[in-house]
């Protein structure tokens, strides 16, 4: 892995924009993310450019010739398929993950059905539509009990909820951010996350992260704008255990159709040591925080090759990977 990003003819990669910005609730990281990795293209002597879409239209990227892009939105209009399919059509090669499997991923609800169904160990859930349902859930999961939008990142809508009379307002919190709702068992125990690079079945995990945040709250707070929350990488779990988050990350990963890169949250239960997969990021964070570029650091990749590679592994849906 220490060699990833390096001998890559720079001037091939030809003129980049990478996509930072847009309009979801997650706009602000993304602009952090973004403005981290364009400086590291940059650096590397690539003839990299802002380019938001929140300002200005995509058919502009054909427009002003460009020739791949590095997506560092995330979040919806960037991470969900969208802007994927968008660049499908003007035939301009991207980071990430295809239009399918970037809008699977980015559906909580429709991930865990086909990883369950695939056989792959996720919390157990209830997808609702009211407070009722809400209620509902909680009584047939227990307490406490994660209820979140189905559809948006960075813990944006979500409440543990505790007892019964806390429902409904979580409810009402979650449906601010999505019509979908989805009412998910805790799983207590250690909170891990896990990078995968590449694509098909030469995809591999990265070291395991182990995240411990204040009194247990990994909320957007102290995934962003704190210094308090403590990543562990190595992970410090015992070696059969990493070893085991990664294979089901790697699976969690193909079996969604993922290519190029993506981050996938893991619990290990307290009570037995089992991992459950939480969800997959498609186009992880790029900031001073972010958790793909300290896995890969583990392995003696920089942030800037790492930027590197991701971008020289853009590629269209119809075609493989581009290996520049």
């Amino acid at each position: 892995m220490s060699t990833f990003g390096t001998s890559i003819d720079v001037k091939a990669l030809g003129k980049v924009a990478v996509l930072m910005g847009g309009r979801s609730s997650e706009r602000e990281v993304s602009l952090m993310s973004g403005t981290g990795v364009l400086a590291a293209l940059q650096s590397k002597g690539v003839d990299a450019h802002k380019f938001d879409p929140a300002e200005q239209g995509l058919d502009q990227l054909k427009a002003q010739g460009f020739d791949r892009c590095f997506i560092a939105l995330h979040g919806r209009f960037g991470e969900d398929g969208t802007v994927q399919g968008a660049l499908e059509l003007l035939g301009i090669p991207y980071t990430g993950s295809g239009v399918m499997a970037s809008s699977i991923a980015m559906d909580k609800i429709m991930t865990k059905r086909i990883w369950r169904f695939e056989g792959l160990s996720t919390p157990d859930w209830r997808m609702v539509a009211s407070a009722e349902d809400t209620l509902a859930a909680f009584q047939a999961l227990g307490a406490p009990m994660i209820v979140k939008p189905a559809r948006d990142g960075s813990s944006m809508g979500l409440t543990k909820v505790m007892t019964a009379d806390q429902c409904a307002q979580a409810y009402a919190l979650a449906a601010q951010y999505d019509a979908e709702v989805l009412c998910e068992e805790f799983i207590a125990g250690d909170e891990t996350t896990c990078p995968v690079i590449g694509s098909g079945a030469a995809a591999h995990a990265l070291p395991v992260i182990r995240i411990v945040a204040p009194e247990g709250n990994y909320d957007y707070q102290n995934k962003y704008f704190t210094d308090t929350t403590q990543y562990h990488c190595p992970s410090g779990l015992p070696e059969q255990e990493e070893k085991a988050i990664q294979e089901l990350v790697e699976k969690s990963f193909r079996t969604l159709g993922c290519r190029g890169w993506a981050r996938a949250d893991i619990m290990i239960r307290a009570s037995d040591r089992k991992p459950f997969l939480l969800e997959i990021n498609t186009s992880p964070g790029m900031t001073g925080h972010s958790l793909v570029p300290m896995a890969a650091r583990a392995t003696g990749v920089s942030y800037e090759n790492l930027c590197l590679g991701l971008l020289a592994s853009s590629a269209l849906d119809d075609g493989e990977a581009e290996h520049v």
